[in-house]
């Protein structure tokens, strides 16, 4: 369980990961520090682990850099909530072993207290006594994510086969 942190639509991927600390990107904990510092300057200080990012529309659109689901995930972000994603960076989120689940997000507010059930594909607002569906992801998508990503799966399958 945690709690939410709410975000509007068109959250890009220079705003999880800002330009201006490229030079940061080989040292992880230190980008870390900056992540959606574009859109929340508060957040990378007081992001707790296992806390939820809540967002619109089109979350992680732009560039595909990796880097921004990976600091997402490195800050201790349990899973990111959005009505939809850029694509690229969706595939980015399973492939580092972060949760991206497309529900709609109009339901929780700020600090709502959150807990996730990826097989049942139920978000529960513990605050407000709701449980929010979506769709389940498809099989091969839910063990790359609990085998902590695809670089993970692939080391402990050689293959992509379930």
């Amino acid at each position: 369980m945690g709690k939410a942190w709410k975000f509007g639509d068109s959250i890009s991927t220079d705003l999880i990961a800002p330009g201006r600390y490229f030079h940061l990107r080989s040292n992880l904990p230190e980008l870390t520090k900056h992540v959606l510092e574009g859109a929340r300057p508060e957040f990378a200080s007081q992001v707790q682990s296992g806390d939820f990012v809540v967002a619109g529309e089109n979350f992680g659109l732009g560039s595909s850099r990796e880097h921004a689901p990976t600091i997402i995930k490195v800050a201790g972000v349990k899973a990111v909530l959005a009505k939809s994603f850029a694509r690229i960076f969706f595939r980015n989120c399973i492939n580092i072993g972060l949760p991206a689940i497309t529900c709609n997000t109009d339901e929780i507010d700020e600090g709502d207290e959150l807990e996730l059930d990826m097989e049942k594909g139920v978000v529960r607002n513990k605050t407000k006594g709701k449980e929010l569906d979506f769709p389940p992801l498809p099989p091969v998508m839910n063990r790359i994510l609990q085998e902590g990503g695809l670089v993970a799966f692939i080391k402990a399958h050689k293959s992509l086969e379930i």
